[in-house]
């Protein structure tokens, strides 16, 4: 299990950047994927960026050259960096792990709220 507290968010123009901080309660060192996804009103949560254990990302098409997810081990911490921010990208932001060896245990946090106003 893991436990996953999100901060960062809050009230930006458009334009601006903010970094969200996701962090877990035991090491994140040999979790399987971690991720942040998003959730507007009135719409489904999607994915926005992914990183494996192995180092690999994978972004939606709308944050592309925009958003940049790392971590930092030491401190049991992923981040999204969020940069040219659109109003499109209002959103409560959830911090996601996926542990076990099929992947089938998802975690979340509580989210943090992402406002960009034009």
């Amino acid at each position: 299990q893991v436990q996953l507290v999100e901060s960062g968010g809050g009230l930006v123009q458009a334009g601006g950047s903010l970094r969200l901080s996701c962090a877990a309660s035991r090491s994140i060192f040999l979790i399987n994927a971690m991720g942040w996804y998003r959730q507007a009103p009135g719409k489904q949560r999607e994915s926005v960026a992914a990183l494996t254990s192995g180092g690999s990302t994978n972004y939606a098409d709308s944050v592309k050259g925009r958003f940049t997810i790392s971590r930092d081990n030491a401190k049991n911490t992923v981040y999204l960096q969020m940069n040219s921010l659109k109003p499109e990208d209002t959103a409560v932001y959830y911090c996601n792990a996926v542990l076990g060896s099929s992947w089938n245990q998802h975690y979340w946090g509580q989210g943090t709220q992402v406002t960009v106003s034009s």
